[in-house]
């Protein structure tokens, strides 16, 4: 009698993470099969076509490559551009992985290429309790990535793994050297993958929208305080770059895109109480519609703790102690006050 094995797609980069996590099932006993998206047209993007075939060869898998421009281009790219012109800051790894990794490449994993689960490099814990999927932060506090996972839901948790959640990410990169695999001296991936050196993100959005001429405002005075290149080529809290000099350190505090203006103010004047967010996805089913949660508003920010409360599709959240940097199109995310597992998260307005 044959034994069955389970199959294990992973969503195969060519880097550390995703390469230790096909070792990793291969030794556990799945049939491990590679899957690379390809995101963008551009050499860059095919050297990590590339390096994720240079893997599935050294550990002797079944390799695809699925193209994802079409989507990539109209989920991620416009999605980056638009939230820009609008004085939005975006965060497109979360679009990323709503729309590509648990979007196209899941769906091609479990629908195409028959998966029982779907695996990926990412920094977080998965547990079944009381009948739901919960995501716990990882062992690695560094690396935890619960904040990018938050649009997740219960039907790519149930099929979903991560197998890098019990290990640091120095205990990773040593089982890349022990296990010999070609990515065991790559860097850490960048944060936006379709913007590659030496273009940098103010760069691609001068390309992108040209030099426009606006004034720097002061709050609350209402004094113009100078000239810039942009709205678009600022985002709120942002202190290095404005260029003026004050008496003071200045921040951006507002944007308006519509009126090409950046608000500029102290750093007392960018602190707030209150937000909202919207495009609201709870990880598991939430009874309660009044809520306290630790709340983050940016990944690399402390949590803090907020009064939550669900208005239609909305969430509406008061901070027991203001926070900074409130920036619209960014992830507003909870989580629990005693364990610390994700309750979901929307975008701020």
């Amino acid at each position: 009698m044959v034994e069955f094995k389970k199959k294990a797609v992973v969503a195969l980069s060519g880097g550390v993470d995703s390469s230790v996590v096909a070792k990793l099932l291969i030794e556990k006993g799945y049939e491990v099969v590679g899957l690379t998206g390809k995101m963008i047209n551009s050499p860059a993007a095919d050297i990590i076509c590339q390096n994720a075939k240079v893997v599935a060869e050294k550990l002797g898998i079944e390799h695809h490559i699925l193209d994802v421009t079409d989507e990539f281009q109209k989920q991620i790219v416009d999605y980056f551009e638009k939230s820009y012109a609008e004085g939005k800051t975006p965060n497109p790894c979360i679009m990323c992985n709503k729309f590509i990794k648990w979007g196209k490449l899941f769906d091609y994993a479990t629908d195409v290429l028959g998966a029982d689960i779907f695996a990926t490099g990412h920094y977080a814990d998965i547990r079944y309790i009381d009948g739901v999927y919960k995501l716990f932060p990882a062992k690695d506090e560094h690396k935890d990535q619960l904040y990018f996972l938050y649009q997740l839901g219960q039907k790519q948790l149930s099929k979903t793994i991560f197998p890098l959640f019990e290990y640091e990410k120095s205990a990773v990169r040593q089982m890349a050297c022990d296990f010999d695999l070609p990515p065991k001296d790559s860097k850490e991936s960048q944060d936006i993958c379709f913007i590659t050196k030496p273009l940098t993100t103010k760069k691609y959005l001068t390309e992108k929208f040209g030099v426009k001429k606006g004034d720097f405002i002061e709050v609350p005075t209402g004094r113009k305080l100078g000239e810039h290149e942009g709205s678009y080529l600022y985002t709120i809290g942002q202190r290095k770059g404005v260029g003026i000099s004050a008496p003071y350190p200045l921040y951006v505090i507002d944007i308006d895109s519509d009126k090409n203006i950046v608000y500029l103010g102290k750093k007392e004047d960018n602190y707030k109480s209150k937000l909202a967010i919207c495009d609201v996805n709870f990880s598991y089913p939430v009874l309660l519609t009044e809520f306290d949660a630790m709340v983050k508003i940016r990944y690399n920010m402390q949590a803090k703790k907020a009064k939550c409360k669900v208005v239609d599709d909305l969430v509406e959240m008061e901070f027991y102690e203001p926070v900074s940097s409130v920036t619209s199109g960014q992830a507003g995310v909870m989580y629990d006050l005693f364990d610390g597992h994700l309750i979901g998260g929307g975008i701020v307005l």
